[in-house]
């Protein structure tokens, strides 16, 4: 952890508290980072989308699409520019992304690395092209995205990065053995790369204070994303709203950069720096209905 909370958390008013900024989010094609896309472009920002599923049905099974998310965005007045790029994919030039979007928009202000690749399975069963998926997505692509957009940060005197990590990495010392193998078996490949993005965001977050704030943020309870869903069917008791996580990242994104290498839950976040949840338009209050 890089100096306190206190006062550090303070963002703008709604709906400009990102203006004039621009904002680098991978795995934007729909689930937590089609949220925050549209998020981000209501609070002002000129967001860049990055994603496998470019085209309408590209997705598989899957729907959502970057142009999809795009003509929302920009019906809403937003600016918006499409990547279409598979970060699994170690070929994929990582800077040459970052240099698209400044020939566009201009130096990122704030990278949101939410694309994750998440496998649950025996251990045996892991097979080296889904072990190498993972750490490509989870933690290289982060990696190198934030090399490419931290030197324009640094000349700027000011930056945010924000990781999306799981719950899953944590492990509560006092938890019984047999708790603890139901909760955390089949996660060799998810929660072993989630570390190391826990760990690459407090390591970033040492060697750029106090000029980039670098945080990374989990949802409290699962978020019923179109990946999640597909992969298990969760009650509703154990799911928190998407809008709670979109919220919690833009805390992050707009923070004092003095609050800079926490690994923390979404709603210990919200309640911490006092924010209110919204839409993901950012026109009202977001109620969860209970």
């Amino acid at each position: 952890m890089v100096g306190d909370a206190s006062g550090a958390l303070a963002c703008r008013p709604m709906r400009d508290a990102l203006d004039g900024k621009v904002v680098l989010i991978t795995g934007a094609s729909r689930g937590i980072g089609a949220g925050i896309a549209r998020r981000f472009a209501a609070e002002g920002a000129a967001v860049a989308l990055v994603a496998r599923s470019v085209e309408p049905g590209s997705g598989g099974h899957l729907a959502g699409s970057l142009r999809e998310l795009a003509a929302e965005i920009e019906a809403d007045g937003g600016r918006v520019h499409c990547i279409g790029a598979d970060l699994a994919d170690p070929a994929v030039d990582r800077s040459g992304i970052v240099r698209e979007v400044e020939s566009v928009f201009g130096p990122v202000d704030v990278l949101v690395n939410n694309a994750a690749a998440c496998y649950y399975l025996p251990f045996e069963r892991v097979s080296d092209k889904r072990l190498h998926v993972a750490f490509e997505v989870n933690v290289f692509a982060p990696f190198q995205l934030a090399q490419a957009c931290v030197p324009s940060m640094v000349e700027r005197g000011r930056g945010h990065i924000v990781n999306l990590t799981s719950g899953i990495v944590d492990v509560p010392d006092s938890m019984p053995f047999e708790e603890l193998a139901a909760n955390f078996k089949l996660a060799t490949t998810y929660a072993v790369s989630k570390a190391a993005l826990n760990r690459l965001t407090t390591a970033l977050a040492a060697e750029y204070a106090p000029t980039i704030a670098v945080n990374a943020v989990a949802p409290q309870a699962a978020v019923a994303t179109e990946g999640a869903t597909a992969m298990m069917d969760l009650p509703a008791y154990m799911l928190e709203p998407m809008e709670t996580m979109v919220e919690a990242t833009l805390v992050l994104a707009t923070c004092d950069v003095a609050y800079s290498g926490h690994v923390v839950r979404s709603l210990p976040l919200l309640r911490e720096s006092g924010r209110a949840v919204r839409s993901l338009d950012g026109r009202s209050v977001f109620e969860r209905g209970e």
